[in-house]
């Protein structure tokens, strides 16, 4: 039967924005949006919360920050039980840039960070919590650190107030078999915690590496529509609900914003199971190389990637 402490995020807009710089406009945001109220998914990660001195409006689209003004346009009040979740970068945003929760449509802050910035990614963690949000931390690129840094990085966040810990694939180089591994480890070090996954596509294992996690016991899942995200994309939404077999989920929404919002992007960004994807994969390697070679114009030249992915191995 079901589990009933699962939590479903959403991150169509903030991972589907790695793809198209957040230029997503209000009729597609809300399109989502309503999806996710309609399929009872608990949290929808609406995009990043950035310093307006990091990045360009003129270049990015306005949920790379997720200001007030923007958010209000597409929730209102959300009168709805759908929580409103974005992240934050470490470096990208200060402490004065995040208002009180009460002042705010957002009520989580996912803090992602890499090992290296666990302290300051606590910092911003705490000071999260002090004015209001529920507070996530998402370690990136666990993929390339080492035991002992990890080590480290997990006694940190054991002794932090911060609740949820996430497992994440940021290059889809996983197998069920790693996943398992780390998220046994997780445990075992934050005993008192929750602990999320986040999948990347890339060797077609994000939903299969979401459901090792949750037989482990994850307990917050995300996913995007129709896998929409960075490169290869993430874990199906559709996908994952369909196995959970949970009532208070409903597929048929999800299907309607993936029939009328994400199919058309489609036509003008390549996210999603492709062949210089794979190769960063199963290279361990991050896909901004395979995303620069699927904008080029040899985008099916596999070989010539392949090759050139390995001089660089070679040259590293």
């Amino acid at each position: 039967m079901y589990k009933k402490d699962i939590k479903v995020v959403d991150c169509t807009v903030r991972d589907g924005g790695l793809m198209n710089k957040w230029q997503f406009d209000d009729k597609f945001v809300r399109g989502v949006y309503d999806a996710c109220v309609e399929a009872g998914v608990d949290y929808m990660e609406i995009g990043y919360i950035s310093s307006e001195k990091a990045f360009n409006r003129n270049e990015v689209g306005p949920w790379k920050f997720s200001a007030d003004a923007d958010l209000r346009r597409i929730v209102g009040e959300n009168n709805t039980k759908l929580k409103i979740s974005a992240m934050a970068d470490i470096g990208r945003i200060d402490l004065d840039d995040i208002p009180l929760a009460t002042e705010s449509a957002i009520d989580m802050m996912r803090v992602a960070c890499y090992a290296h910035q666990m302290d300051k990614a606590i910092e911003l963690a705490h000071h999260c919590m002090d004015k209001g949000y529920e507070t996530t931390i998402n370690l990136m690129a666990v993929s390339k650190v080492n035991e002992r840094d990890l080590d480290e990085a997990l006694s940190d966040v054991g002794q932090s107030r911060v609740p949820v810990f996430y497992l994440v694939d940021s290059f889809g180089s996983m197998y069920c078999e790693t996943v398992d591994h780390l998220l046994k480890k997780y445990r075992s070090a934050l005993p008192d915690k929750e602990i999320g996954i986040h999948a990347h596509n890339n060797m077609q294992l994000a939903m299969s590496n979401t459901i090792t996690a949750l037989m482990g016991g994850a307990t917050f899942l995300d996913a995007t529509l129709l896998g929409m995200g960075r490169g290869a994309g993430n874990c199906p939404i559709e996908i994952l609900i369909a196995f959970l077999k949970n009532p208070k989920y409903r597929l048929l929404p999800l299907l309607k914003a993936i029939q009328e919002e994400i199919l058309p992007w489609q036509q003008k960004i390549d996210w999603g199971y492709h062949i210089p994807y794979l190769i960063t994969g199963a290279l361990n390697e991050h896909p901004r190389s395979a995303m620069a070679w699927m904008d080029s114009e040899r985008k099916t030249d596999f070989v010539s990637f392949m090759k050139e992915m390995h001089d660089y191995e070679l040259l590293e």
